[in-house]
């Protein structure tokens, strides 16, 4: 399995059965990308541009258990605020199952999650949680979240870029919170196979491409 970030939310992953991607942003460097599937969170700009993808033979945007290429899926219902989406509307967390890995992809989640949502995440191995605040979670609610699902890989997003004017805070709070300072972004992450991954809690900062 192959993890590309093309900035913002937007993820690419390869697997064996399917190339999926969740979030798609017009914004992105990198133009139109191939994909299997196109998961979405919620249908704000940002995240929505399912034209900036070709080929993808489904688009999921309600939350629900769907089985598509051999790929199970599962979207929990969340919030984009702390009030229940009365202010910036609803949230879906897409839970993805392929090469024997599962992967949990938070959108714009804004609050910390529910004992009922943590059960229907249910065990993750990699987890895309936002870091940066001001419209989601902030870095201390990630990392409670993040202790919370006991993932083995955790890669931030939607957090501001260095030098940018971004309302939203750099990545830098949530690798203090986690104890990860210094770390190098790497262009990809990939893993062979689910015991490969690390057997605790690492994280791994992506370079937008």
């Amino acid at each position: 399995m192959e993890i590309v970030w093309h900035g913002h939310s937007f993820f690419r992953i390869r697997a064996r059965e399917a190339t999926i991607v969740f979030d798609p942003n017009g914004r992105s460097k990198a133009g139109r990308v191939q994909a299997d599937l196109a998961l979405v969170s919620h249908d704000h700009p940002g995240h929505n541009n399912v034209e900036a993808i070709t080929g993808a033979s489904r688009v999921l945007t309600r939350p629900g258990e769907y089985e598509i290429r051999g790929v199970s899926i599962v979207g929990v219902q969340a919030a984009h605020d702390a009030d229940g989406g009365r202010k910036r509307g609803r949230n879906i967390a897409w839970i993805v199952h392929a090469e024997d890995i599962s992967v949990c992809h938070l959108g714009d989640l804004g609050h910390p999650i529910t004992s009922d949502q943590a059960q229907a995440i249910g065990a993750i191995d990699i987890l895309l949680v936002p870091v940066g605040g001001h419209n989601t979670i902030n870095a201390a609610q990630a990392a409670e979240i993040v202790t919370t699902l006991e993932p083995r890989v955790v890669i931030p997003m939607h957090f501001a870029q260095p030098g940018s004017d971004s309302a939203l805070a750099t990545v830098d709070g949530f690798l203090r919170e986690q104890g990860a300072r210094g770390i190098e972004p790497q262009p990809r992450y990939a893993v062979s196979s689910r015991a490969a991954l690390p057997p605790e809690t690492q994280v791994f900062l992506l370079e937008p491409r």
